[in-house]
């Protein structure tokens, strides 16, 4: 299986509470919902394109459960139904079995290992969506075969961000579009490892 990170960023990397104001206010984020007004009918073909080419979702403990309080009881979405329908994979040290959302399996442990196991099972792609964590923990064990980027016309100046200081790697574009309201839909595939 391929790992491929589907994340909402802003131009200065900021991927915290892309969705809603009440998303993710760690660290004093005020700034929770930036992504809506974006949101176009390009962005909502090319997010159900990518959807439709993966098999599983990733996803980290902090990202399920706050999909898990949004998603399953929304009925003015077609994305409930396909997140309803995915087979779900979450990495966390502190949920226990059986998790609450239908079609989701546990992997305990450390997530670089256990994400390793999964990954080298046949099978198609697993995407990762949000789960800043995990995702950096991925990347740090040179486990993510590619990134698409939603990359937003927006600097927020604050907020956790999808690269660390210090970090290095480097990316190569393999697609890209624009959407109207100008956001970046950019599709990378690393070509060397994250240094820190």
């Amino acid at each position: 299986m391929r790992i491929i990170v589907f994340m909402s960023v802003t131009l200065d990397g900021v991927l915290q509470a892309p969705g809603r104001p009440d998303e993710d206010g760690r660290g004093g984020f005020r700034h929770g919902g930036w992504a809506i007004p974006y949101a176009d009918s390009v962005m909502g073909q090319f997010a159900g394109e990518s959807m439709g080419k993966s098999g599983s979702l990733l996803l980290g403990r902090r990202t399920y459960e706050d999909f898990f309080k949004v998603w399953p009881n929304r009925t003015d979405n077609p994305y409930t139904q396909v997140l309803n329908n995915t087979r779900k994979y979450v990495v966390s040290r502190t949920l226990e079995e059986p998790l609450p959302w239908q079609n989701s399996t546990l992997l305990k442990g450390e997530a670089a290992e256990t994400v390793a196991r999964l990954k080298r099972q046949p099978g198609k792609d697993l995407v990762v969506l949000g789960s800043g964590q995990l995702v950096q923990t991925l990347m740090q064990s040179g486990l993510v075969d590619e990134y698409v980027l939603m990359i937003h016309p927006l600097v927020l100046g604050s907020g956790h961000h999808l690269f660390n200081e210090g970090w290095s790697i480097t990316l190569r574009l393999v697609d890209s579009r624009t959407t109207t309201t100008g956001v970046l839909l950019a599709t990378y595939r690393p070509s060397a490892e994250v240094a820190a």
